[in-house]
């Protein structure tokens, strides 16, 4: 059951679904609004988010503790341009479901990417995504995954002991979206998680589920979700009590974009962990404001008509409050990125800096195999 505290919430949001399940697609004056299809996709919303808030509450309680918060990286160098972060923009690029399913479209079928980045001391992180549709069904397969590389051994005083042992993570997603009509999509993805740290694993299985709205020139596009629903299912050890199971990084997040209609400029605005206030690491003094931008990420995106190339600048704070350090001058929270079309390919790069003397780089390469049957 939900606690009243968040009933109130709950039932907003369930006429804002209703809303949207009624009125969007009449927006667009192109389908018939046949009453028992609505009443149907009303109620098709209505149980996905009756399915989610047992976990959400339970989550939400236990937001303090969590694992695999490998799912919070970007998986591409388009989600890393835009902050890490985007669940409102449709443009066509695959890689934009692994934060929100309902951004898989027309455009992604049968669309390939491959995105490789090099983080810290070594560490690599990978993804690889497909997608196929049928008719208004929308389907793409998924994986990403991070490697620690090699780590050396070492007593509980820090002296190394001569032998190495590796970590890795890896997630795979299912996905799937419907078209509700011409503006409103909703999507789901089921993702099976397994950790290897040394001799210690793990296993969980999450689950995503988001919308995703839009006007008829797309000028204008809303997106929410919610990623991350799901117990560990194995744990990595045991205690007293038996498994040591914790929850995993649970993030709601609502986000708008907005492309000027005689200009090559789009703005993005994404808000995340909504389903609570206090973000701040623990012991730490930050005034209501404060607190209020770490929510948000901003984005601008340079894009022409024709889409052949765009250009991204992005701001998270959240990123430049924890990572920057004091007298010392960094672009912690800022986020740089460029793609290009050449031929049948689109190349993506993206830089980010996390430290003070460590910036992260990843790159994307993505084709449409429609392309290469005609």
């Amino acid at each position: 059951m939900i606690s009243t505290k968040y009933a109130a919430k709950v039932r907003i949001f369930l006429h804002i679904c209703k809303f949207f399940c009624t009125f969007a697609p009449n927006y667009a004056g192109r389908i018939d609004l046949n009453p028992m299809k609505t009443y149907k996709r009303t109620n098709i919303i209505i149980f996905i988010i009756l399915l989610t808030t047992f976990p959400l509450q339970a989550q939400v309680k236990g937001a303090g503790s969590s694992v695999f918060h490998f799912l919070g990286l970007p998986a591409s160098s388009r989600l890393n341009a835009l902050g890490g972060e985007n669940v409102s923009l449709a443009d066509g690029d695959i890689s934009m479901a692994f934060v929100n399913p309902a951004l898989l479209t027309a455009q992604t079928d049968k669309v390939l990417q491959l995105n490789y980045a090099y983080y810290l001391a070594g560490t690599m992180f990978g993804s690889a995504m497909y997608g196929h549709n049928y008719q208004h069904n929308y389907f793409a397969a998924g994986i990403h995954y991070l490697d620690y590389g090699q780590m050396q051994y070492a007593d509980e005083n820090g002296n190394l002991l001569g032998a190495n042992f590796t970590a890795k993570d890896i997630c795979f997603n299912l996905i799937y979206a419907r078209q509700l009509g011409p503006l409103f999509r909703v999507g789901a993805t089921i993702k099976p998680i397994f950790s290897v740290y040394e001799a210690y694993t793990s296993f969980a299985l999450g689950a995503d589920v988001g919308g995703h709205f839009q006007t008829a020139d797309s000028t204008f596009q809303l997106g929410l979700t919610l990623r991350n629903i799901g117990w560990q299912l194995k744990a990595f050890y045991e205690d007293d009590w038996g498994q040591h199971t914790e929850m995993l990084p649970l993030n709601l997040e609502l986000g708008l974009s907005y492309r000027l209609p005689h200009a090559p400029l789009r703005f993005s605005l994404t808000m995340h962990n909504l389903q609570r206030w206090d973000i701040a690491p623990r012991e730490t003094d930050v005034k209501w404001y404060d607190m209020l931008l770490r929510h948000t990420i901003w984005a601008i995106d340079i894009v022409p008509k024709s889409e052949k190339f765009y250009l991204t600048i992005s701001y998270n704070h959240r990123r430049q409050a924890e990572m920057s350090m004091a007298d010392v001058r960094s672009l912690a929270g800022f986020a740089f990125g460029a793609g290009v079309k050449i031929y049948k390919f689109r190349l993506g790069f993206a830089m980010s800096q996390y430290t003070k003397s460590n910036f992260t780089y990843q790159v994307s390469l993505s084709t449409d195999i429609n392309s290469f049957l005609k």
